[in-house]
């Protein structure tokens, strides 16, 4: 069965549930309502519709905006959206991804960004200086994006762009950001320890206690 937009919409309402909403709000600090839909269920639901959107030939933004300003199972379905557009994303949408990641800002968006924009820059390596200026950012959620966009790349890891945007980062105190830190070099890690043993060696004393313990797991 063919789903539209409207008909997406109209499946999530239908699926609501207000007992699961509150806690599931309460659980993200209450940024942003929900409609208490499990994740296994949204795949579900949506399923067909994001399977259909791949035919399309360009990104639907406004179809994007419009779950931005909805709950946060919408935002949810945005982001499995442009992971399923993901071949149609070229540098010009980073912009677009930043107002999104400024918007209704917390760990569950951040987190699947950070890999959106990633595979952006794997593509168009300008985006790198891009997300060098986000690694120096007033906003820690941009840093944030900056410091993780890398994780999974492997072999394939800029590791001069990560010291760099690892750096900018140093001596900080925020939780996200000294947690992402030990996450890209935790990461890194199983793929060269070396180079990861060497940066804990040459940055140990502007490491947090939390990055230390995150970056040396695996050595």
């Amino acid at each position: 069965m063919r789903l539209s937009q409207s008909d997406i919409f109209d499946l999530f309402y239908q699926n609501a549930d207000e007992e699961r909403a509150r806690p599931m709000a309460a659980y993200m600090k209450n940024i942003c309502p929900f409609l208490g839909i499990s994740k296994p269920t949204r795949a579900a639901l949506s399923k067909e519709f994001l399977k259909q959107c791949k035919k399309a030939t360009a990104v639907d933004w406004a179809f994007i905006d419009k779950c931005w300003r909805l709950e946060r199972e919408f935002q949810y379905l945005a982001l499995d959206y442009l992971k399923a557009m993901a071949d149609l994303l070229t540098a010009d949408d980073v912009l677009k991804l930043k107002e999104l990641a400024l918007s209704k800002s917390w760990w569950d968006t951040i987190d699947i960004l950070d890999r959106i924009v990633g595979g952006i820059a794997l593509k168009y390596p300008a985006v790198n200086d891009v997300l060098l200026a986000w690694s120096c950012d007033d906003n820690f959620w941009l840093r944030r994006i900056a410091i993780d966009h890398q994780l999974l790349r492997k072999e394939q890891t800029n590791t001069d762009l990560l010291e760099k945007i690892l750096v900018n980062n140093l001596g900080q105190k925020e939780f996200f950001i000294n947690k992402a830190i030990g996450w890209s070099l935790r990461d890194y890690s199983k793929t060269d320890p070396d180079w990861v043993r060497a940066f804990l060696a040459k940055y140990k004393d502007g490491l947090s206690t939390l990055s230390l313990r995150e970056a040396s797991k695996y050595i």
